[in-house]
């Protein structure tokens, strides 16, 4: 399976945002980069093009000027892990061919629909996964819990991979 630290370092990212976002309930202040870079040693180069891509699909909002940082778009009950690593345009897949059945000699090999369905079960965990499931874990020390979600198979990997099945 290919999950790269993109995904992963988006998750981590968005995770600290949501947990530093929600301190103050009545104000939630804007959180930089810089502050997520140094918790988190991730780039600060890495995580401005990660928020780029991230704001692009509406998960967070900028906000500009002194004072200025990130906040979540939505309500982190409403964002799963598995838009968020959509979002930065990685893909979860453990197929060899991606998706695309040439495994073998450009057809399929004999365990394609092992790994088809194995994909389709890993995005319906991840859809599964909220921001607010992590929190609560980070928070309480729970582990996290699957709330089941109608949109657990909207990303193009598990749409590509269901047409191929």
């Amino acid at each position: 399976m290919r999950l790269t630290t993109k995904g992963r370092f988006a998750v981590t990212a968005m995770l600290d945002l949501a947990i530093n976002e929600t301190q103050d309930t009545l104000d939630n202040k804007p959180v930089t980069l810089a502050a997520i870079s140094e918790r988190q040693d991730i780039s600060l180069s890495y995580l401005e093009q990660l928020f780029s891509k991230l704001r692009r699909q509406g998960l967070v909002k900028s906000v500009r000027g002194p004072g200025g940082g990130y906040n979540l778009a939505k309500a982190y009950t409403d964002i799963s892990v598995s838009e968020i690593i959509n979002a930065v345009d990685e893909q979860i897949d453990a197929t060899q061919c991606g998706g695309n059945e040439n495994c073998k000699d450009e057809g399929r090999c004999m365990t394609h629909d092992l790994w088809t369905a194995l994909n389709t079960k890993i995005l319906e965990y991840l859809a599964g996964v909220t921001l607010a499931d992590m929190v609560a874990s980070q928070k309480d020390g729970k582990k996290i819990t699957i709330t089941p979600r109608s949109s657990a198979l909207t990303s193009t990997t598990a749409c590509k991979n269901e047409v191929a099945a």
